[in-house]
């Protein structure tokens, strides 16, 4: 990766992209998964990169779900393998009944194992859909591909940084569909039952921390659970505080 000096007042974001670039060339990600990621960086300017008080209720609320869940499953594709890695595993261990499965787009038996290979050195016991041989109806590409165990039997599914049509899919095969994106206008928004509007690496730690309290919590009281907020009104939010951001940017204030 290049040199970029610490003191650059955007080191983390080039650093990101450094090592994404690096990932392409690697064969873990393709060009258009770089592409993806400049989207949801512009995104995440506009949101002060900061996770906003909506996206924090939505993140307790999948905690909640993914602990409540008989057959959870993430989904995770290259970006999210690049990206977050440990995040994802850190997960896993904080919900045991959270399996981990490989969902690419463009899909070659070598790009799948890379994402198995990355998992596995960040810490995941067992990663599905290596080698899926089930299919979700409804979608022609290769991201309808499955893995029997996982995805096809699973009640709730995380999507971080998916496609749309796939959210659809999902969410019309029964499946309670969470997913982490910053575009609140995205079809996976707009499709998912909880929408997580948020920076991927952010959200995954906060629905982690979370999950933990909510495990000791559940050890030593009764707690009771609060209802999960409407997809609606998190959509509805996240808009609004896009616009007001906009407007103080617009006045020159932050």
């Amino acid at each position: 990766m290049a040199n970029i000096p610490r003191s650059h007042p955007r080191y983390r974001s080039l650093v990101t992209r450094a090592f994404l670039a690096s990932q392409m060339e690697r064969g873990l990600l393709v060009p258009e998964g770089l592409i993806a990621q400049g989207r949801g960086e512009a995104f995440d300017y506009l949101y002060g990169e900061r996770t906003p008080p909506f996206a924090l209720r939505a993140e307790r609320a999948a905690a909640a779900l993914l602990l409540r869940s008989r057959r959870p499953v993430i989904s995770v594709n290259g970006n999210v393998a690049a990206l977050a890695a440990k995040e994802v595993a850190a997960l896993a261990r904080s919900i045991p009944r959270l399996q981990v499965e490989v969902n690419l787009f463009h899909r070659t038996p070598r790009r799948a194992k890379l994402v198995e290979q990355a998992l596995i050195e960040a810490g995941v016991d067992r990663v599905l859909g290596v080698h899926p041989t089930a299919r979700i109806r409804g979608l022609a590409s290769d991201r309808s591909w499955v893995d029997p165990q996982g995805i096809l039997q699973a009640d709730t599914v995380l999507i971080p940084l998916e496609d749309g049509d796939r959210a659809e899919a999902l969410v019309r095969a029964g499946k309670t569909v969470i997913s982490i994106d910053l575009n609140p206008f995205s079809r996976t928004t707009l499709a998912a039952q909880l929408p997580i509007v948020d920076e991927l690496t952010r959200a995954l730690q906060r629905i982690r921390r979370e999950a933990l309290q909510r495990t000791q919590r559940a050890v030593s009281t009764s707690h009771k659970a609060s209802p999960p907020p409407s997809a609606d009104q998190l959509r509805r939010e996240s808009v609004e505080f896009l616009l007001r951001r906009l407007e103080h940017i617009a006045k020159g204030t932050r």
